[in-house]
């Protein structure tokens, strides 16, 4: 019975870990950019925005900032004419580089399957 119990409270502690994650990565854009920066280690906002399609100025703007706050990424301001803006993973972002990855294999085996039929 105390083992129920415990597995239990395990499982609760597990789910709100996922619904944390969710809550950090949630949306239709944050994967996308956290995946453009990740393949190039420093980008510049106009090309995350390049990379991700269909997403707008001010939306990634609003993305970048979230990211910023939950210390995924780093954002610095470059000396140079005209300013420069360069984002790059934090040591915690570069924590989702397995999971980017695995998304991404994925995706691709995902594609293949459903465009077969």
């Amino acid at each position: 019975m105390e083992c129920n119990i415990i597995e239990k409270e395990q499982h609760k502690k597990e789910m709100m870990a996922v619904q944390d994650s969710m809550d950090v990565l949630s949306g239709k854009w944050k994967i996308s950019i956290i995946s453009s920066i990740c393949l190039y280690n420093k980008r510049r906002f106009s090309d995350i925005l390049n990379d991700v399609v269909g997403i707008s100025n001010k939306m990634l703007s609003k993305e970048l900032k979230e990211l910023e706050i939950n210390k995924l990424i780093k954002r610095t301001v470059l000396d140079t004419q005209p300013i420069t803006v360069k984002y790059e993973l934090t040591p915690h972002g570069k924590t989702l580089q397995t999971i980017i990855n695995n998304l991404t294999a994925w995706g691709i085996e995902h594609r293949k399957k459903i465009i077969e039929k």
